[in-house]
């Protein structure tokens, strides 16, 4: 990173985030960190993570705090941008992969939204900026009545994009869901990440761990079914 990018990033630049996730491989190509914004301005019918909905400024981490995070990681091969609506912060996710490219050239992204690639494209110059800066997009609503067992996404309406070369080859593979990551962490918290191959995935879920006695809480950081990811 240039002494000029290093201090622009420094001088307070930040992101609103829900949850963040070291090592996933389940929500895009090979093993990737995830980065799930807070704030979406869709009210997507179905969606299992109304605590990732409302913006939220007092979660604002800096960017700076993010591009170290990520580089550090040094056995990824890449980003995944979900949310919450990556597209509504788009400028200051601009910043942090430019921060984190010039670091980790190497490193890919990948990002959700539920807006169709022609709208972001006709979008604000930040995201159209973002939009330059992906290798994959998955684009378009959750619509609940089109639920499939899909790839990465979690009904028919929604589509993979690639905006580089790079994961073409990945593309021809089949299209079927790349399954569940759960995770408990050290101080006992459950978490999963990924997109369900059936409809009321959490539901059901949270019924079942309820029903064996243990106490549920859901912070900030849960799924929206085109993004992936939650946690109890």
């Amino acid at each position: 990173m240039s002494e000029q990018g290093a201090e622009q990033l420094a001088a307070g630049a930040r992101l609103s985030v829900a949850r963040t996730l070291n090592r996933c491989t389940v929500l895009g190509p090979g093993r990737r960190a995830v980065l799930w914004v807070q704030g979406c301005p869709l009210r997507c019918k179905g969606c299992v993570a109304a605590e990732t909905l409302p913006f939220a400024p007092e979660a604002g981490r800096p960017v700076a705090e993010l591009v170290d995070w990520l580089t550090e990681l040094t056995d990824i091969e890449g980003v995944t941008l979900s949310g919450g609506e990556p597209f509504a912060q788009a400028a200051a996710l601009v910043e942090l992969l430019d921060g984190v490219r010039a670091v980790r050239p190497e490193l890919s992204a990948m990002a959700y939204s539920g807006f169709r690639l022609p709208v972001l494209r006709r979008g604000t110059g930040a995201q159209r900026e973002l939009l330059a800066r992906l290798d994959l997009l998955v684009d378009g609503p959750y619509v609940a009545a089109l639920h499939a067992d899909l790839r990465w996404r979690g009904s028919s309406n929604q589509r993979i994009h690639p905006l580089s070369p790079r994961y073409l080859k990945e593309l021809a593979e089949p299209d079927t869901s790349a399954g569940i990551q759960l995770s408990v962490g050290l101080d006992g918290s459950f978490s999963w990440a990924g997109v369900p191959a059936v409809p009321g995935f959490r539901e059901e879920m949270e019924r079942r761990i309820a029903a064996e006695g243990f106490a549920l809480h859901t912070e900030a950081g849960g799924p929206v079914p085109h993004t992936g990811g939650g946690e109890l």
